[in-house]
Order: structure tokens, then sequence, then C-alpha cells
């Protein structure tokens, strides 16, 4: 599972829910695939998985490595040349893709894995957690870009979003199959 994520720390109430939630990854076994880093939720996300026993891959451009790796990491490594190359190597390790609240960075690595699949460079699904409505104005923006006729309705299907990481699990695990199969 490729998992894109802020790398600081967002306020006490949503990262308490975003760490409770995931220990749905562990139970469900599930390996992760995500940015690299060691700090904030990245660094949350990947030791809760870990500790988990499951398998943890961080792809991250050598020349963030000092900014966001601090102290030890968890799990491989795979240090690339820059953020063309991370994305890349991510969509190609993961099978399926989840968005935690973040800014800029997880906004621009979403919209570009979902530009992916609508031209049809993957078929795998793209999840939105959406905690505590965090995605709701993105939601209502890209509806409103189907309404206007700038998104196609098959292509607003590319998404799926869920307020828990066990509902959304669920939702991406059909995808999953169903792509599969």
């Amino acid at each position: 599972m490729g998992v894109w994520v802020r790398e600081t720390l967002i306020s006490a109430g949503l990262t308490w829910n975003l760490a409770y939630n995931l220990r749905v990854n562990v139970e469900r076994k599930i390996d992760l695939v995500y940015g690299g880093g060691s700090i904030g939720l990245m660094g949350l996300v990947s030791q809760a998985v870990f500790n988990g026993g499951r398998h943890v891959l961080g792809v991250i451009p050598k020349t963030l490595m000092p900014r966001e790796i601090t102290g030890e990491t968890v799990g491989e490594v795979r240090p690339v040349s820059g953020m063309h190359q991370r994305k890349a190597e991510m969509a190609r390790q993961a099978d399926a893709f989840i968005a935690l609240p973040g800014g800029y960075g997880t906004l621009e690595e979403l919209l570009e894995v979902i530009t992916w699949a609508q031209l049809g460079i993957h078929e795998k699904p793209v999840g939105l957690l959406n905690v505590d409505g965090y995605y709701n104005s993105l939601l209502s923006f890209i509806d409103k870009a189907v309404d206007e006729g700038f998104i196609t309705p098959s292509a607003r299907h590319i998404i799926v979003s869920a307020p828990t990481a066990h509902e959304l699990m669920s939702k991406l695990e059909v995808l999953i199959f169903v792509v599969s199969t």
C-alpha cells in the first residue's frame, strides 16, 4: 500500500485519530510503501506498521534525507535521485494508494497518481483517509469539476474516500480484487 503523508505533526486530535486508525494496516497484514521520512506522520505511520511486523519500504530522494530523516529509520530505505523517481518507484511497488491529511506535497502526489489512472498508466485504486472531513473541500471541488464537464464521471470514481482506515481499507481491498481478476 502506498501512502502519502505529511512530514510534520498536525493537531493533537487529528494526529491521535490517525494513529488509532493505523492499526488497521497491521491487522490486515498490509505492507507499507511511503515517502521514507522518520519525522512527523511519516515516522508515526512507518513505525506503527513496522512494529506490527509488516514490511516497510521508504522511498526518499537523497536531497531530502538530511531534512526528513532524523534518528533511526525503520524497515528498508531506498534512496533515489529525485522526486520523480520517488513517485515512480512508489507507484511500481504499491497495489493501491492512500492519502492521509497533508499539505501541498501530499496533494501534488495524490493528483499525479489520479491523473496516471485517468490516462490508463495504472489501474490501482486511490483512497483518501478523510478523517474529520479533512478532504471534504477537495471532494466538493472534484464533484463541481464533474458537474462542469472538466472531469468525466468515470474519472470521478478513481477516488474512494472514507472517514476511517477500516472503512477505506475495505473499499480498497474490493477494488484491488476487481482489478487483479
